[in-house]
């Protein structure tokens, strides 16, 4: 599992759930990541839609993966992307491609950016804001 992480203070803004993505956020929810599967296409998609791609299958389900994953992409944001993040210092901004093949936008978090390489492994970080009820799934070196 993670080591500790403590989000920062909650200034940024956060998703909303909406009924198509709300089993996604239950998931994090309970520190879990599950996402839809097609069984026409036998293949794990993200981000959570309607219909599956390229069949226009109505057969997506919504399966647990491990959440583990690779590094796919990143860049270190010295400078804030917006004023809400004015106050949280350097962000690493990553792509990691799950085990289960898609892809996902999220943030590198206990790891000196210097150490940081495409390919490397990482696990997942679930960050718990409950003033928003929401949690955020984030990323770490595996160890």
């Amino acid at each position: 599992m993670s080591t500790a992480y403590t989000p920062p203070v909650l200034t940024r803004p956060l998703p909303v759930p909406t009924p198509l993505t709300r089993p996604f956020w239950d998931a994090l929810a309970e520190h879990k990541v599950r996402i839809q599967y097609s069984p026409s296409l036998g293949e794990y998609i993200f981000y959570p839609r309607p219909l599956a791609p390229r069949t226009l299958a109505d057969d997506l389900e919504w399966r647990e993966i491990s959440g583990a994953g690779t590094l796919y992409t990143y860049t270190v944001a010295t400078r804030p992307p917006s004023p809400h993040f004015a106050n949280e210092g350097t962000l690493v901004l990553a792509v990691v491609q799950w085990d289960e093949g898609p892809k996902f936008s999220t943030e590198l978090v206990n790891v000196d950016p210097a150490d940081i390489r495409v390919g490397m492994r990482v696990t997942p970080v679930f960050c718990d804001y409950p003033e928003a009820e929401i949690t955020m799934l984030r990323y770490e070196p595996e160890n």
